[in-house]
């Protein structure tokens, strides 16, 4: 290897030293992450102490990330690398519903829950009850398929913020379609929340002058044999920040309204007081290839 080598000459040595690589996969990914990674360097041209910066921020990005946090994820998020991601993968299956960011707080197990059952039950506000079908392509229902759930409380919060006050599990639930594939939950209606601000990715945003909010959402991951695993949000309709959300993440699609049902009766039956809101998102899985 030459010892005086310019910009060029040492990118190309760096790509050469992979050239061998046994994985055919992993040689491509690291010959495009070494060009694309080392003319950004040339593009840029970092200080010394620039450089020290950088890796700096990385390295406390990795210290900040916990069992129940995970701020390379939160970075990823807000750098919108996240959403390129799961827009590009979603571009095989257009027929499912759309996918979205799986978000930094899908860090605990989510309870097994009943359908019908209140996911939030140590949480006060707005009640709600949420209801559709997990269904495949050609509209045919998918009984028995797995609906992971989780939400923000109605200020902002998850159960792994607070901890002593929320217990573990709370605004979380683990979900069976029932045999027509049909699913219903009760809740509160979630706030519109602010993503951590206090490690790395805040003194990010701050630097940025970027806001840190996210729109009012509830996650669903959806499983069952035989389809391609799905990652989705159901968003608030009129939720603030619904059109600049701080992780890109909001899809037209994906967006319900959440209409005010003032009928005593209905609210008897599901066990809610009334008046309550009610969310219809109905989930369409692909097939496996």
């Amino acid at each position: 290897m030459a010892t005086n080598v310019d910009a060029d000459t040492l990118t190309s040595e760096v790509l050469q030293s992979f050239s061998t690589t046994p994985d055919e996969r992993l040689k491509q990914i690291l010959g495009s992450l070494t060009a694309h990674l080392h003319a950004f360097v040339q593009d840029i041209a970092p200080s010394i102490q620039e450089w020290e910066q950088a890796i700096d921020f990385l390295t406390r990005t990795g210290k900040t990330c916990t069992d129940v946090r995970q701020e390379f994820i939160l970075l990823s998020d807000v750098l919108g690398v996240s959403m390129l991601v799961e827009t590009i993968n979603g571009q095989e299956t257009p027929e499912a519903t759309d996918s979205t960011v799986l978000g930094p707080f899908h860090m605990v197990e989510s309870p097994a829950r009943e359908l019908g059952d209140d996911v939030s039950p140590e949480s006060e506000g707005p009640r709600c009850v949420v209801s559709g079908r997990i269904i495949s392509i050609d509209g045919t229902p998918i009984p028995d398929a797995k609906i992971d759930i989780w939400q923000a409380d109605t200020k902002g919060f998850y159960d792994v913020q607070q901890p002593g006050i929320q217990s573990v599990g709370n605004g979380r639930a683990l979900l069976r379609s029932d045999p027509e594939g049909r699913f219903h939950f009760r809740s509160v209606v979630p706030m519109y929340y602010p993503i951590p601000t206090d490690g790395p990715v805040g003194e990010l945003l701050r630097a940025t002058d970027r806001h840190p909010y996210r729109p009012a959402h509830i996650h669903f991951l959806v499983t069952a044999p035989g389809y391609r695993e799905l990652t989705t949000h159901i968003f608030i309709g009129g939720s603030d920040y619904i059109d600049s959300d701080a992780v890109f993440a909001v899809k037209g699609s994906l967006v319900k309204d959440f209409t005010e049902n003032p009928d005593p009766e209905d609210a008897a039956r599901h066990g809610i007081p009334s008046p309550f809101r009610h969310g219809r998102f109905d989930i369409v899985l692909h097939p496996e290839f």
